[in-house]
């Protein structure tokens, strides 16, 4: 079994309590078409703040990268189809952005796309007394990534033992 997010919930202008992973899952309801009608995929959502502001920020991406006209485009869409939605009871500031070099390796397709590259895995139980594997992604077979460090053989590990997955940045 993976990691469990942690739960946090929001106090609503009702003062009911509304539990953010809920209130997440409606925004990516109102996100994810937007953003497949325009060619783009969510990469991430976050949504951070409390009280009267929040702070919900979107990564995006496609194929080549995005640009500043892109991020552009996509807060302008989003926040009107959020406007509409009202998936958060608080007032809330847009951000849209690219995932940045640095950015997480989520879903199967990432590590595809990220073969070659030098990445960061926290895994969810250690590897030989290892928490953090640092090393060049070799490839996914099925459901698991394989790894090559620098001070050990590759390793394959499972994607549901990989608790955070994050490209690190080559100087």
């Amino acid at each position: 079994m993976g990691a469990v997010p942690p739960t946090f919930f929001i106090m609503t202008r009702f003062g009911m309590a509304q539990d953010t992973q809920t209130i997440i899952e409606r925004i990516r309801e109102v996100v994810v078409p937007i953003l497949s009608s325009m060619g783009l995929e969510l990469v991430d959502l976050e949504l951070s703040g409390h009280g009267r502001r929040g702070h919900l920020r979107i990564f995006i991406d496609k194929a080549g990268g995005v640009n500043v006209d892109d991020c552009e485009q996509v807060s302008r869409y989003v926040g009107h189809a959020l406007d509409a939605a009202d998936p958060i009871p608080n007032a809330y500031l847009l951000e849209v952005s690219s995932p940045g070099l640095d950015r997480p390796l989520r879903k199967a397709e990432d590590y595809q796309r990220a073969t070659g590259k030098l990445a960061r895995l926290k895994l969810t139980r250690p590897l030989d007394g290892e928490w953090v594997i640092i090393g060049r992604l070799q490839g996914l077979q099925g459901n698991r990534v394989e790894i090559q460090s620098e001070d050990r053989e590759p390793v394959q590990i499972a994607l549901a033992d990989i608790a955070q997955a994050r490209l690190e940045v080559e100087w």
